[in-house]
């Protein structure tokens, strides 16, 4: 009985590595696009309003300003621009709950301003971040901008999603890249992860982000909780042959992704939907640039659910 369930579980092992072979075999060739390679220069002249207070932001300036002295003090020492999808986007919500996880670790890499731009109204990206109990404000390094167009993440180069410019409704273009018909072709791989899990993968923010959706209301519950609402179990350590040993356990993600799915995406899909039709299936993006916007780190989505890593993000600058 011990040598089956070994054997088993070096199968089940083996579901992720064949995914994530897959993943490198159809990604490795692809490369940013050089308006993500240089973002302050593509994205001089788009200007944003800040949702806090409205002031109109030029982004290729803020990011080429980067580490600039002025009036003695050096400005931020590091910048993080994420351009994110729709407030209801899947990967713009996943990007909001891994920021605010890892901010300390951001921080202590040198980033001290974050510039989250979402293609909806004001009002629908400060909903966004009061479900996630985002910390945005006047003391925070977050900082919210509205683009109800799209108009950065494509001048950034971010994908457009499924035959962006077919007359087909953007429904179905929706569900196309949903089934993992693409370009984009990274749906299916990053979907399936969240399934079969990871033997090496980290779940200390999936962990965190269903413990903020639990204490929120947001179903299904999976943590027992002390009433410090500190963490005395996870639903997940009982997992059969992996509970113990495995990073990220079968369907551990997929689980706070139903959870998004739920009690954000559907339960508030009115405060969270898109302007313009060419934005509910652009995906997002994201970079990190220092001393006079040099990048240090960029990133394209290239399907739903396909984000980056932040542990790779933070070795990488």
């Amino acid at each position: 009985k011990i040598r089956r369930s070994r054997l088993c579980s070096h199968a089940i092992a083996i579901i992720p590595l064949l995914i994530n072979t897959f993943t490198a075999k159809y990604t490795s060739a692809l490369m940013i696009p050089l308006s993500a390679a240089n973002p302050a220069v593509s994205l001089n002249g788009i200007t944003v309003p800040r949702v806090s207070d409205g002031k109109q932001i030029n982004l290729g300036k803020a990011l080429e300003e980067t580490g600039d002295v002025e009036g003695g003090d050096r400005r931020n020492k590091k910048v993080m621009l994420i351009l994110g999808g729709y407030p209801g986007d899947f990967n713009t919500v996943e990007y909001a709950q891994k920021v605010r996880y890892f901010l300390p670790q951001l921080r202590e890499k040198g980033i001290d301003r974050i510039m989250m731009v979402i293609n909806g109204e004001p009002s629908s990206c400060s909903h966004l971040a009061e479900l996630l109990d985002l910390p945005v404000g006047d003391e925070s390094i977050i900082e919210l901008f509205s683009d109800p167009t799209g108009e950065a993440g494509r001048r950034f180069g971010v994908s457009r999603g499924f035959r962006p410019d077919a007359g087909i409704p953007s429904q179905l273009k929706l569900f196309c890249m949903g089934i993992g018909i693409g370009p984009p072709w990274n749906t299916l791989p990053a979907v399936l992860t969240g399934y079969f899990g990871d033997p090496n993968g980290k779940r200390d923010w999936i962990e965190a982000s269903l413990k903020q959706g639990q204490l929120a209301g947001r179903w299904p519950p999976v943590l027992e909780l002390n009433d410090q609402n500190d963490i005395l179990k996870n639903a997940f350590d009982d997992t059969p042959l992996v509970g113990s040993s495995w990073g990220r356990r079968p369907f551990e993600l997929a689980t706070l992704r139903l959870q998004n799915l739920i009690g954000i995406q559907m339960k508030h899909a009115d405060r969270l939907k898109h302007v313009d039709e060419r934005c509910l299936t652009q995906l997002g993006g994201c970079t990190v640039v220092g001393s006079g916007g040099d990048v240090l780190y960029s990133w394209i989505d290239q399907g739903l659910c396909d984000v980056p890593d932040m542990e790779q993000l933070l070795e990488a600058i």
